[in-house]
């Protein structure tokens, strides 16, 4: 099928994005990597009136380290944050989430903003982010703003964004002494949605496990924090396996994933269980022994 009619435009920078969003009045979408919003065109699941193209602004898609803090481009591609040393050698669960994207073409065109704005739950970034504590920058015609990854994710494909606003950039804390982390995923086969994965980041001090963040991927209508687990995480000996795998189970209590073609919703119950086991304990090397795993997969593929 071919899509609806619409009218084209490229922009040359994120202000005149943001003033292309209000003439179409609610009948706009951004395009960057368009790995989602084509097929939803073609399919005739999305009918915008404009798409405004994003790929000639400047400067978008930046992986830096700036006033302690690593900041991303929207626009940077997922080939672009699964190669980056900047985030391998900080946050290795970036390079984890974007590894396990769709397939090498999705990632050589798909982006990292255009995946958190979609909101999708079965999309891999969200649960990551949220584990992160990262920070969204949005511009609009009333200026910049941040809002949490905690706020952003309201309800299913529903964001924070305002009608004219724009993700612009991704802001993520560096990680401090004896920080790990970790994303796992299990898929049917290469290249599909996660039937359910888990982001972990922990701290560790002193042999033990001192604060915990765990979040899940397609457990519910917006990416969900385990808080339960994460109490039961802290205090742990990081030599303990079995302790650290009992606490890290209750990941699965309260959640109610939908069933689908994928799996039963007790089966994915059960997967995010064993999963955020696998998260954490990954997580935990990578704390110990930062430099010697810090690249090593943690069940996922590279």
């Amino acid at each position: 099928m071919y899509p609806a009619a619409f009218e084209y435009v490229a922009v040359g920078s994120f202000a005149e994005a943001s003033e292309q969003l209000a003439r179409a009045a609610g009948e706009g979408k951004l395009l960057s990597g368009g790995c989602s919003l084509i097929p939803l065109m073609k399919l005739r699941l999305a009918e915008p009136r404009l798409l405004i193209d994003l790929n000639r602004v400047p400067g978008a898609a930046g992986i830096i380290a700036q006033a302690g803090e690593i900041r991303i481009g929207a626009l940077a591609r997922e080939a672009d944050v699964e190669a980056s040393a900047l985030l391998a050698a900080s946050w290795p669960i970036l390079v984890d989430t974007s590894a396990v994207i769709a397939d090498p073409l999705v990632r050589n065109m798909g982006t990292i903003g255009g995946n958190i704005a979609h909101a999708d739950p079965a999309n891999d970034h969200p649960a990551t982010m949220l584990a992160l504590g990262a920070r969204f920058v949005l511009s609009g015609a009333a200026g910049t703003r941040e809002v949490a990854a905690a706020d952003f994710f309201q309800d299913l494909f529903g964001t924070a964004l305002g009608e004219d606003e724009v993700l612009t950039e991704i802001r993520i804390a560096a990680p401090g002494p004896g920080t790990g982390s970790a994303y796992v995923k299990y898929e049917r086969q290469v290249g599909d949605f996660a039937v359910a994965a888990v982001a972990a980041v922990v701290v560790v001090a002193d042999s033990r496990i001192r604060s915990a963040r765990l979040a899940l991927t397609n457990a519910g209508p917006v990416p969900l924090r385990a808080e339960a687990a994460e109490a039961a995480l802290v205090g742990v000996r990081v030599d303990d396996g079995a302790a650290l795998d009992e606490a890290a189970a209750l990941a699965g209590d309260g959640i109610q994933p939908w069933a689908d073609l994928r799996g039963g919703s007790a089966y994915k119950v059960d997967l995010a269980r064993g999963l955020a086991g696998r998260a954490v304990q990954c997580a935990v090397q990578r704390a110990l022994a930062y430099g010697a795993v810090a690249g090593a997969a943690p069940g996922g593929r590279r």
